[in-house]
């Protein structure tokens, strides 16, 4: 799985590159779009991988490749679907660019009063993924979650007053849901406070 990539170190990641790079371009030509969609984002990763592994990379089929990448961003098959055609050429003219240029169009994801920018593959890969496992929630557990927060170097969870909750848009679940992630946080303070209180008093 190409989310699996993004933990790799990189002795692995150049194993890894030996193993499937040159498997993926035949994919590119597979009947169904989310397996185009899924080998050209995970070219667009080993890219950036194998580049950030070593600065004189090279790929012996480039030229092929990118001209196969330009038909994807372009695509107007008559017989493709057009929520199909349109998903596709707006993912591979990101992965084009990935390939081409080793560029990657910054997205911005808010939550709350915070924002994160992601601006690579393999952060966009890493978030994709928790995004399918966490459906609806991603945005509570990007603002509450430490495990979350430490994946994307967000730092600890930001607390709010009940006045600035009110001011954000979110819904009455989403704001019980921080309520009671506010308090348990708080709890979890309280307690090591209280820790650190009863140590002092044992000497």
């Amino acid at each position: 799985r190409s989310s699996d990539l993004t933990i790799c170190p990189l002795s692995e990641v150049k194993k890894k590159l030996e193993m499937h790079l040159h498997k993926l371009p035949s994919l590119l030509s597979c009947d169904d779009v989310n397996m185009r969609i899924a080998a050209g984002e995970t070219m667009a990763l080993l890219f950036e991988l194998a580049r950030e592994s070593d600065t004189d990379f090279l790929y012996d089929d480039m030229e092929p490749l990118t001209r196969k990448l330009k038909d994807l961003a372009t695509d107007g098959n008559k017989h493709r679907a057009k929520v199909d055609k349109r998903k596709q050429r707006s993912v591979f003219r990101d992965v084009l660019r990935g390939v081409e240029e080793s560029d990657f169009p910054t997205e911005t994801v808010k939550f709350g009063p915070e924002r994160m920018y992601i601006d690579c593959w393999v952060r966009k890969r890493t978030y994709d993924t928790f995004k399918d496992l966490l459906g609806s929630g991603m945005q509570y557990h990007l603002q509450t979650n430490e495990f979350l927060r430490n994946v994307f170097e967000l730092g600890p969870p930001v607390m709010l007053d009940a006045a600035t909750l009110k001011t954000m848009k979110i819904s009455r679940f989403e704001r019980h849901l921080y309520n009671s992630a506010a308090f348990k946080a708080r709890t979890k303070a309280r307690s090591k406070l209280r820790d650190k209180r009863s140590d002092v008093g044992e000497f």
